[in-house]
This record gives structure tokens, C-alpha cells and sequence, in this order.
């Protein structure tokens, strides 16, 4: 069960399908979901992830999002904004909920997420 305010999501950038699950289930012993030819979900990790290779992908821009619950998005995008964070992508649904993108302080990108 998802825990509100947690990260219980990663999502890295992938350039190469294949080869992503080829290592990942060679080196870790992860399975594997294919979602068309752009997107991979894992298990096994210790945390549900997945692998992202929509557009042009790269390792180091975006780099790794980590996606945290919220039992309330609205509240949470407020509570990203009250704090200085800033909203890089409004919340939109995909299978599963609805979800927004921030950048913190630093320059990092994250997400939230929720079954709302």
C-alpha cells in the first residue's frame, strides 16, 4: 500500500530496450513489464521503477525521477509550491492516476503521483 509522502516509484532514462533488460535481469535478477517499445517497469529492486525511453533519452538530463505518493495531489502541488518548488509539468493522468512534475531548490527534477 502506497505510504503518503514516500518515494515508492523510480523512473530511469533508457536509450536501449534490449540491453536494459538484458543487464538488469542478468546482473539483479529483475523482471520485466513491456509497455510498447518506450517504457519498461521492474520488479525485483527492492522499490517498483521502471525505465523510460520516450523521446531522446538521455542518462544525464533528466536523469533518474523519483516519484513520490500523495494521498491528496492538490495538496501536495500546494505544499511543493508554498515550500519554493516549482511546477514543471501540471498534473495529468496516465493508467494508474494522475500525476506533476517539480524541480526542488537544486535543480531536481521529481514527481508525484496519486490514484485521484
Amino acid at each position: 500500500m502506497p505510504v503518503h509522502n514516500t518515494i515508492n516509484y523510480i523512473e530511469f532514462p533508457m536509450t536501449d530496450r534490449d540491453a536494459t533488460m538484458d543487464f538488469y535481469s542478468t546482473a539483479f535478477a529483475w523482471s520485466f513489464t513491456k509497455w510498447g517499445d518506450d517504457y519498461l517497469s521492474f520488479e525485483g529492486a527492492g522499490i517498483d521503477g521502471g525505465f523510460n525511453g520516450t523521446g531522446s533519452a538521455k542518462v544525464c538530463d533528466p536523469g533518474v525521477l523519483a516519484v513520490l505518493y500523495s494521498g491528496d495531489l492538490a495538496q501536495t502541488r500546494q505544499a511543493v509550491l508554498d515550500a519554493g518548488g516549482k511546477i514543471l509539468q501540471e498534473p495529468f493522468e496516465f493508467p494508474g492516476g494522475r500525476r506533476f512534475h517539480f524541480q526542488d531548490p537544486n535543480g531536481n527534477e521529481l514527481a508525484v503521483w496519486s490514484e485521484q
